[in-house]
């Protein structure tokens, strides 16, 4: 809930959403933890403004351990379960204590009948019952810290499961410990392999069985740490664990799988400290697409929320979303244990001039830098390589040296070159002993560079002793199956120590008070209610918004007055609040340079207004703002993350070219520019065809601004469109010729 998790509001907050017309909403922010923030800090919206990072230690190695239900009874599933806890529990070094009501001992070890009897305090209860509600309270009493829950049964199946869910949280809540569940399995207690070394990647996953391909890497030599299976996420969810794993000096990347975000800003508060931390977060998130989200949504109960937001809050936040299990773990295993770039150039060596020029048309599309090498460096390789043959980039070798040190040398020339952060080398199939030796000689340069080596064995087979022992064995290479998988994760590679690297958390600047515009707004805002042009139009100039000079009049007379003092030529446009296409209904007359013009205009509209029964609260006379680029910028509500800021290019056609972007407050300068390159028309504002080019700065200032307001009067205003938003030639700034506002 806003402000804390037990639905206490900031009281200024709590009396500006009253005085909007609204009871405080707490269903779209709300978190089931034990507190919403570590410090209580929350923005001017009531928001929080840091993650709450729980301590999970004691949930992953505990000293000791409770199992309600445990059972040694043959054919039972919970004996299974029981056996596989008590394994977990010596591994991690934990008492484990059983509890059943009938049973004296259970695989040997005293029994208690309840959890009021447990010798000592418990870090950990594993309950294998089928309803956990009755539980809860009993392990309160008991003062025990985490609790699992695997019962299904519950948001997954529709209305009364979601309620039982609901009780189950509350009575969570007021225990003071955290659950993770229901709808969850065994995944946490895995055995975790302890030979490897290296960054780590610790995984998430709200359905178990996704998240095996990421534990079997293990077998591939890469490292894992955790497994949290969130399950339906009554109070621990997939937030709280990127906030501990970002904390932990063993990880190097943190996997997801993810069907739906229980609360956005506590995802995007997770991400910037993730972001901070410089721990890269890859994951996959369903729901792209309506038949996606809907079958998210039965099998977990969570909202998936409107996917082109989810989308940008991602980026937004450095989170790489990819599509396949199998991106996510060649992602995860690069990112958690590639060094940081020292240069941006990819350059693919290959023993076949197909293969590089194949690799290079894909690398190249897909927006990695594909350097030309100098001169003096193809010189220096032609020296080991015939001289007919292309070492430019891709450098095509027509066949690794076997029989000397010539092939080394090259990938040590190639190495040395500072233009170069990335070796990619594809081999389509196994050639021995050729591959077998070009494989060797990349692992001993690689233990030998700080830059990242890439190997894609395409072989089908995957047996080879060059892809099974030398490859694989090797920490410092890179292997991958298939061009894509390779060509994804280095992109991700880039983007994402790009982004770190000059990353500032916006929460840090996060406004914390209320504006002055703030005062004026509020008195425009009618709860309920579409706002009249002429009164959106206020809100914006309360928030310092440029908008035409305009008067709204009442009669013939006063418009032709009116026109005399705005300045010929005019627009003449119908004024009310429940008009939002008001060109489609002909209540627009543009150009009009006479007063008989201005008085047939306003005869017109008003007839018009009359026939369609639109009611009119005046006509508007605008002063006829020269041509520049129409643009678009508003606010919406999404239900997962709040308010959402738009901009796009406008005009009428807006809704045909649906060529927009999206950020979710808050952002600073850097964002709000972001978005304006994302835009497929982005060329239009620095100038085509002889245009000048646009003032992008002022664009900027206006989607700043727009944010402001949409933090201040989010939970008072449903939605704003600036449409169109004429930004003029670079200098000059940028009018809003129109707007729609609609009160919550």
């Amino acid at each position: 809930m806003l402000g804390s998790t037990h639905g206490t509001l900031t009281t200024d907050f709590r009396a500006r959403v009253e005085a909007c017309g609204e009871t405080p909403r707490t269903a779209v922010h709300s978190t089931t933890g034990p507190a919403a923030t570590a410090d209580g800090a929350v923005d001017v919206s009531g928001r929080p403004l840091t993650a709450d990072v729980p301590d999970l230690d004691r949930f992953f190695r505990p000293e000791s351990v409770a199992v309600i239900g445990a059972s040694d009874a043959e054919g039972r599933p919970n004996t299974g379960i029981t056996r596989q806890l008590m394994a977990w529990a010596e591994r991690v070094g934990a008492r484990l204590h059983p509890v059943h009501p009938t049973r004296a001992s259970v695989f040997g070890l005293p029994c208690r009948t309840s959890v009021a009897d447990l010798p000592e305090p418990v870090d950990l209860a594993v309950l294998l019952v089928a309803d956990p509600l009755p539980v809860i309270e009993e392990l309160a009493e008991a003062k025990v810290k985490f609790a699992v829950a695997f019962a299904s049964g519950f948001a997954e199946t529709g209305e009364a499961g979601a309620a039982a869910q609901t009780r189950l949280a509350a009575a969570v809540r007021r225990s003071g410990m955290r659950l993770l569940g229901p709808n969850t399995n065994l995944n946490a207690f895995q055995e975790f392999r302890e030979d490897l070394d290296g960054p780590a990647i610790a995984l998430i996953t709200q359905s178990g069985h996704q998240g095996r391909p990421l534990y079997a890497l293990q077998e591939l030599g890469i490292r894992l740490s955790h497994w949290a299976p969130t399950g339906n996420e009554a109070d621990l969810e997939t937030a709280d664990f990127i906030s501990y794993f970002a904390g932990r000096p063993e990880v190097g990347a943190i996997a997801c799988y993810v069907e739906g975000l229980k609360d956005g800003r506590s995802f995007l508060l997770a991400a910037d400290r993730a972001a901070r931390s410089g721990v890269p977060v890859v994951a996959v998130k369903v729901g792209r697409t309506e038949a996606g989200a809907r079958t998210a949504a039965s099998h977990t109960g969570k909202l998936t929320g409107a996917d082109t937001v989810v989308d940008a809050a991602l980026r937004q936040f450095g989170v790489i979303r990819v599509d396949g299990l199998d991106e996510l773990q060649d992602t995860a295993a690069l990112l958690a244990r590639a060094r940081r770039p020292q240069a941006d150039g990819v350059v693919v060596y290959s023993i076949s001039g197909g293969t590089g020029a194949h690799f290079c048309d894909l690398a190249t599309e897909a927006g990695l830098h594909l350097p030309t090498l100098s001169p003096a460096k193809q010189d220096e390789l032609h020296q080991w390589i015939p001289a007919y043959l292309n070492v430019a980039n891709p450098v095509d070798n027509g066949g690794h040296p076997v029989g000397d040190w010539r092939g080394r040398k090259i990938i040590d020339a190639i190495l040395a070159d500072p233009a170069v952060g990335v070796l990619i080398c594809p081999i389509t199939g196994p050639f021995p002993p050729m591959s077998d030796k070009l494989a060797q000689d990349l692992v001993d340069a690689a233990e030998q560079t700080d830059k990242l080596i890439c190997v894609v064995w395409g072989s089908p087979v995957g047996t080879e002793e060059a892809y099974r022992t030398t490859l694989l064995g090797s920490s410092r290479v890179a292997t991958f199956r298939t061009f894509a998988n390779c060509i994804t994760a280095v992109r991700a590679y880039f983007d994402h120590h790009r982004f770190t690297s000059g990353y500032r958390s916006p929460f840090a600047d996060a406004p914390r008070t209320p504006s002055p515009s703030y005062r004026k707004a509020q008195a425009l805002m009618r709860p309920g209610q579409q706002l009249s042009e002429h009164a959106a139009k206020q809100l914006l100039r309360a928030y310092g918004i440029r908008v035409p000079r305009e008067q709204l009049v009442t009669s013939a007379a006063a418009a032709v007055r009116a026109a005399g003092l705005v300045g010929y030529p005019v627009v003449m446009k119908a004024s009310g609040p429940q008009l939002a296409h008001k060109t489609e209904l002909g209540l627009v007359k543009v150009g009009l340079t006479s007063a008989s013009q201005i008085r047939d205009a306003y005869r017109e509209l008003t007839d018009i207004a009359r026939y369609e029964d639109v009611p009119l609260d005046g006509i508007l006379v605008c002063q006829m703002v020269e041509r520049g680029v129409e643009m678009v910028v508003g606010v919406t509500q999404d239900e997962l993350f709040g308010p959402t800021v738009t901009v796009g290019l406008g005009g009428v056609l807006v809704e045909v070219l649906r060529d927009a972007a999206v950020r979710v407050p808050p952002f600073g300068e850097d964002q709000a520019r972001a978005m304006l390159t994302e835009l497929r028309g982005h060329a239009l504002l620095e100038g085509v065809r002889g245009a000048p080019p646009a003032d992008v700065d002022a664009l900027v200032e206006v989607v700043l601004r727009v944010q402001r307001m949409a933090l201040e009067l989010g939970d008072c205003l449903s939605e704003l469109d600036v449409n169109p938003l004429m930004v003029l030639p670079r200098g000059q700034g940028a009018v809003a010729l129109d707007a729609l506002a609609i009160c919550r």
